[in-house]
Parts: structure tokens; sequence; C-alpha cells
């Protein structure tokens, strides 16, 4: 199994930052309670023009672990899993956007 990274690109309107940070502490504290979680690192930018201000990588321990956790739900009208905790994409509130994406490390230099 290969380990994966998601890279979750947030856009937070000013006056949201806390709650973007309360939210994603909320996940991230679920995450490790299952099986596959690695680590997460969560960055914001030091510079005010950038559209994404904070970034979060999560990295698993394979493709198959992050899709049995975080994908769990889609098919649930509100996006709710067994844990009632909304899918990867609908857990942080208007005007909170996050686009998230899995990639692969191909090199590491």
């Amino acid at each position: 199994m290969k380990p994966i990274s998601v890279i979750n690109s947030i856009e937070v309107p000013e006056g949201h930052e806390e709650m973007a940070i309360k939210v994603r502490d909320i996940y991230i504290n679920y995450f490790k309670s299952k099986p596959g979680f690695v680590s997460s690192t969560f960055y914001k930018s030091i510079n005010a023009e950038n559209t994404f201000n904070f970034v979060n990588i999560v990295v698993w321990d394979s493709y198959e672990s992050f899709q049995a956790v975080v994908n769990s739900g889609f098919d649930n009208e509100d996006g709710l899993n067994e844990d009632q905790m909304k899918v990867l994409g609908k857990g942080f509130p208007d005007p909170i956007k996050v686009s998230p994406g899995q990639f692969e490390v191909i090199r590491n230099d």
C-alpha cells in the first residue's frame, strides 16, 4: 500500500479564521482515532493576497484507509457518516470553502 496525502486548500474569509481552525481540529482529532491516519500539518498563509489562506495536509497509510474514513457518507443526503461526522468537503460551514485533493508522492528529494 502506498501512503497518500490529502491536500486541502482552504479559503477562509476574514473574521472566520477561528471557526476554520476549530472545525479542522475537530476533524483531525476524529481522524486520529481511525485506522490508517498517519499525520496532519496545518499551514496559514503569510501573504494576505493569497486566495487560499490555509492549507491542511493529511497523510494516510493508503488510499483505501482514506476512502474508508473520509468518504463514507457521500450517499447520505446530509453527508453524514456512521459516526455522524460530515464527509470531506461538507464539514466546513459557509462561507469557508475547501478544495480537497488526493496525491501520492512521486519524488522525494
